[in-house]
């Protein structure tokens, strides 16, 4: 996706959290994020864009921020550091030098405008599911698929540098016309196969809509199908 585009997602996203978020209340629970208040959501996002705002505006790395602990001062902040942060993510442009956590990956405030549009979109699915009911947000097939294209193209070098399982995974959303292969190996970092030469004879097999398989790698629920080795699955953190 084209950063312009992501930062219209930031905003978009984060507004449609928001309003959840004020439908559900300050207080209510967030099943999805366990011990999280709607509060504490909020209080999470409004520090993320605080501080990938001064990260894109220094481009170093930045001290995590303190935000408002009241509630109405704390969306106030809120709304202020998206804003800021749509702001300065579209001034500085794609290539504009940014620290990110994963040194592996190009230091572009590009990684920013992907990470938090799919930080916020998540994350709004957190806040309509606190409002006690199924979110009925249907994600685009592109969007989606750029989500999937993110969980597993970071997410493995965070959480999967050391995992003990073996075997391969064969992610597919038919709707987007796109599916992974990922492979892991005991012992050696996870390795992520484009379609061409994704495996039909996968281990085991997330397959569904794009939106589904989305929803499912970063553990919301979903339709998504599991087929196979499931010991898989269970050595996947975020899915």
């Amino acid at each position: 996706m084209e950063h312009a585009d992501l930062v219209d997602q930031i905003t978009q996203h984060s507004a449609a959290l928001l309003d959840a978020a004020v439908q559900a209340g300050p207080a209510a629970a967030v099943p999805t994020c366990p011990e999280w208040t709607v509060t504490d959501l909020v209080a999470h996002m409004a520090r993320a864009h605080s501080w990938v705002r001064v990260i894109v505006e220094t481009g170093e790395h930045a001290e995590f921020p303190e935000v408002p602990t009241e509630w109405q001062p704390l969306v106030d902040h809120w709304q202020e550091q998206t804003a800021l942060l749509g702001q300065r993510l579209l001034a500085a442009g794609p290539d504009a030098p940014a620290w990110t956590f994963l040194p592996d990956l190009p230091q572009r405030a590009s990684f920013w405008a992907r990470r938090m549009a799919h930080e916020a979109a998540i994350h709004r699915v957190d806040a309509e599911l606190a409002q006690g009911v199924d979110s009925r947000l249907i994600f685009d097939p592109g969007f989606a698929a750029d989500g999937i294209d993110e969980a597993l193209g970071w997410a493995p070098l965070v959480a999967l540098r050391n995992t003990e399982a073996s075997g391969s995974i064969l992610f597919h959303a038919a709707d987007a016309g796109r599916a992974w292969t990922l492979v892991l190996r005991a012992g050696k970092p996870v390795e992520v196969l484009p379609l061409q030469d994704s495996a039909i004879d996968a281990d085991a097999t997330m397959a569904g809509t794009a939106d589904a398989l989305y929803r499912a790698i970063w553990n919301r629920p979903s339709t998504a199908i599991r087929t196979g080795d499931r010991s898989l699955f269970d050595a996947l953190p975020a899915i």
